[in-house]
């Protein structure tokens, strides 16, 4: 259904994309993308956001939840990159999640987008989408969901299954109003056939 799917977070390098990731949590990636169409024309490298005051951050991303915390993590992680990694973001993992602000789902978007590296980034969408059509269960937590969609999905196929599992979410199975009633994977989806069956008329006597 979505074989072009790819990160819609605009960034043209890794540091862009860390910067993206990192605003999107709890916001959509459209506002993510109106913001950072002006941050990333005034802010260059990691020294441009330590440059100014933390006000002055946070009134630029001001549109973005969370702004305030986000602004501080930004300003901590730039510091971090300056001081430990040349002003460059790590490709490892593990040094990611070391960011502040970077959890282990944005280390996973970053290494798979602008390092080549596979990764299985479960976002809400993926969550959800996963739970749905019984590729994990619903108590599972998102570290579950992303080990089990791991063991059940070849190594080199990560990352696009990731990107598809986002746009199926993001375009088609949403949250609260899924296009059950077009759906091709309608029959491996448990809310999916709990929904249909609701919306059927019932059959009335004479």
């Amino acid at each position: 259904m979505f074989p072009d799917a790819h990160c819609e977070l605009y960034h043209a390098n890794p540091f862009e994309l860390t910067i993206a990731v990192l605003l999107s949590a709890q916001c959509t990636d459209e506002t993510v993308n109106k913001v950072t169409a002006t941050l990333f024309e005034k802010y260059k490298k990691p020294e441009d956001y330590i440059a100014v005051p933390l006000e002055e951050l946070e009134s630029d991303i001001r549109r973005i939840g969370l702004f305030r915390n986000k602004a501080k993590n930004i300003q901590k992680l730039c510091q971090m990159l300056i001081d430990k990694y040349n002003g460059e973001v790590p490709q490892e993992h593990e040094l990611l999640t070391e960011l502040p602000g970077v959890g282990r789902k944005t280390a996973n978007v970053v290494v798979s987008n602008a390092f080549g590296v596979p990764a299985m980034a479960v976002d809400t969408h993926v969550e959800r989408v996963s739970k749905r059509l019984k590729l994990a269960d619903e108590t599972d937590s998102v570290l579950e969901v992303e080990k089990k969609l791991m063991r059940k999905v070849p190594r080199e196929e990560w990352t696009i299954t990731h990107h598809r599992l986002i746009f199926f979410g993001r375009y088609h199975c949403k949250a609260q109003s899924p296009r059950c009633e077009i759906c091709p994977l309608i029959d491996c989806c448990r809310v999916g056939k709990a929904r249909m069956k609701a919306t059927k008329p019932r059959k009335t006597g004479k």
